[in-house]
Formats: C-alpha cells, sequence, structure tokens
C-alpha cells in the first residue's frame, strides 16, 4: 500500500543522492540526453477529500488515541493497530511491522498517562498476513497469542520467526476475558483470507475487522488482494449485524463509523452493477477480430474495455466522495468482473 514514513525518508534520501548527480543519464547519438523529471513522467489524481484523513502522527511517526474507556488505536498513517489496557496487562490487536517499536511507545505513552502497566501479556492475531503481524516477535515468547486455528496452520506453512505461532486457537467463536475485560472473536466465513477474524469489543462499542473496508478511501489494489472476492463482497452486512459504533479496518489514518461501511457497500454494488452491464454492453468481436490468433491480446483489450465500462461512472460519483477512487478503482472493477464470470457464471455462454 502506500509508503511508510520509513520507506518515504528512504525515497527521500535517494532523491537526494541522485539530485547529485550531474544530468548525464543517457547517450542518445553521441549527445548527452538530459534525465526526465519525475513530474514529467508520474500521473496526477484526485486531491484526497479531508474527510479520508486521520490525526498527524507525532516525531517519531505515530499516533495514539482513545477509541472508548481504556480501548486505544494505533496508526502510522497507512497501518492500524489496537490495545486494551487491564488490571492485568495489556491486550494488543495486530502487530503491523511499520509501526513497529512504534506499538510499545504508544503503549508505554498511555500507560505512564493513566497510571496502568504496560507490560502486553496477549496479542490477538486479526490473520495471519505478515503486513499486520510482523512485528508480533518483539513482544517475546512470555505473551499469550490468540488467533483462529487456521491462522495457526498458515503461519506454521510460512514458517516466518516474526510471527509466532497462536498459543490458543479456536475455530468460530472464541470469548477472551483479560483483567475484567471481554472481546469476543467470531470466524464467520472466509472472505479477505481463510482465517480473517472479527474482534468485537461489546463493552467498548467497537468493531476490528482488518483488511475489508479502508475507513474513507476505496479498496487497496485488485479488490484489497482478497482471496475469496464473494465472501469479502458478504463481509460488511456481517460486521454491520455487530452493535458499534467504531471501526477499526486496519488500514490509512483514520477510525471509521457506521456510514463508512454503508458508504463502501455502495461503493462495490455499483461496481457490481456496472460489471455485470459491461459484460452485455460490450461487444467482443472488435478486439478478437482485430488480434486473430493473439488471443491474449484479444482477451485483454476486451477485458479492458469492460473494466472502463464498469469503472468510469463510479470513479466519477466517488471521486471527492472515497480517497483514491481514480487510482485503484478499475483494479478492483478487473478483480470483480472475473469474479461474477468465474465464481457466479454471469456471462458465460454454452456454445451451441
Amino acid at each position: 500500500m502506500s509508503s511508510t514514513p520509513t520507506t518515504r525518508r528512504s525515497f527521500l534520501a535517494r532523491g537526494a543522492v541522485l539530485a547529485s548527480v550531474p544530468a548525464i543519464a543517457t547517450l542518445a547519438g553521441g549527445v548527452l540526453a538530459e534525465p526526465a523529471s519525475a513530474d514529467d513522467t508520474l500521473p496526477d489524481y484526485a486531491p484526497i477529500p479531508p474527510s479520508a484523513l486521520g490525526p498527524a502522527v507525532n516525531a517519531q511517526g505515530y499516533f495514539v488515541g482513545r477509541v472508548e474507556k481504556n480501548l486505544y488505536w494505533v496508526t502510522d498513517g497507512t497501518y492500524q493497530a489496537a490495545f486494551l489496557t487491564t488490571k492485568d496487562g495489556v491486550v494488543l490487536f495486530d502487530a503491523p511491522p511499520t509501526i513497529g517499536d512504534n506499538l510499545q511507545r504508544a503503549i508505554d505513552e498511555i500507560a505512564s498517562a493513566n497510571g496502568v502497566s504496560n507490560k502486553v501479556t496477549h496479542i490477538v492475531y486479526s490473520h495471519h498476513h505478515a503486513d499486520h503481524l510482523g512485528a508480533s516477535s518483539l513482544f517475546g515468547r512470555d505473551v499469550i497469542r490468540v488467533g483462529q486455528i487456521e491462522t495457526k496452520r498458515l503461519l506454521a506453512r510460512d514458517n516466518d520467526p516474526t510471527r509466532p505461532l497462536p498459543d490458543v486457537t479456536f475455530e468460530t467463536h472464541h470469548t477472551l476475558r483479560v483483567g475484567g475485560e471481554r472481546i469476543d472473536l467470531a470466524w464467520l466465513g472466509t472472505n479477505h483470507t481463510p482465517d480473517n477474524s472479527y474482534i468485537h469489543f461489546p463493552d467498548h462499542g467497537t468493531l476490528m475487522l482488518v483488511d475489508i473496508v479502508l475507513p474513507g478511501w476505496v479498496p487497496y489494489n485488485s479488490f484489497n488482494l482478497n482471496e475469496d472476492v464473494p465472501g469479502s463482497i458478504a463481509a460488511p452486512a456481517k460486521a454491520m449485524a455487530y452493535p458499534w459504533k467504531h471501526f477499526i479496518g486496519g488500514h490509512m489514518g483514520r477510525l471509521g463509523n457506521r456510514r463508512d461501511i454503508a458508504v463502501y457497500q455502495q461503493y462495490v454494488n455499483d461496481l457490481i452493477d456496472g460489471v455485470k452491464k459491461a459484460l452485455v454492453a460490450v461487444d467482443p468481436t472488435p478486439f478478437f477480430a482485430k488480434y486473430g490468433n493473439n488471443a491474449w491480446a484479444g482477451v485483454k483489450t476486451y477485458q479492458d474495455a469492460q473494466v472502463n465500462y464498469a469503472a468510469a461512472p463510479v470513479i466519477k460519483k466517488y471521486t471527492g466522495i472515497l480517497a483514491a477512487a481514480d487510482v485503484y478503482t478499475a483494479s478492483t472493477a478487473f478483480v470483480i468482473l472475473e469474479s461474477i464470470r468465474l465464481d457466479l457464471g454471469i456471462g458465460s455462454q454454452i456454445h451451441p
């Protein structure tokens, strides 16, 4: 996804080095050619709506804030985690490596201000992906890690020392009680991954569901790289069935709310409607006639036309409403197109 503060700093450092090199990048016909500037080659995109942006990070690159009561969230502007302070220690929810050691710094900051323990006793895994768990090992082996049973199987397969296996697993439902606090964990079917869990804080009016809805933003490239597209499309309705006011989506710089979920659902439904229309309206004949036996060229240009047909009105509708509508909507439209065609069978034709 978008670059982390550390990555941005490394980009800037590399840019400073390159700027100091004389402009002798290429030789063309014996004549020195000036290198093209980034401004000449990079595309322009629509401004980000202010409503999509969260609070500024501090000098160390993170923001930590209260969600409700003793539940807190921490972000670097691109990734999110959460933690619950209790009388018996801290329960951490996910450990993104881009936040890294700032997780403990954020916990220390809150613990110091409130006079509570800063010791992390539990880490709850939302799902197995490294971009959300890759800092788990920073907290040592004495932490109790909790995750869905498939999370443990997938982590054992991946054999990544930065993501220790869960000690406690569950299949469909598990209630975690720590220091007088309650967290309800549920697996309600595959969506983004086979193991993605719903994390509900019933006493804090909050739901955490990672990599499904990114509040204020369209999905990341190729529909968040969702492994189960129909399951991912169905997931927000399952989220809305819970009682909550605050939503932690795992990405970008702000918390979400119920309206964010509703807007996201409408965005996806608009893309689905557009794709279904494109499957009927876009004639494949000229594409395959032009490219003859180059089947992939015919398929690519035909599907590009279908994607453009479906995505163009959605981009227009949501620019200024959802950030980066003009950046990733087309890639999401393609994934939904393929799911509708392959998973649902819409648009398939039986040869007479």
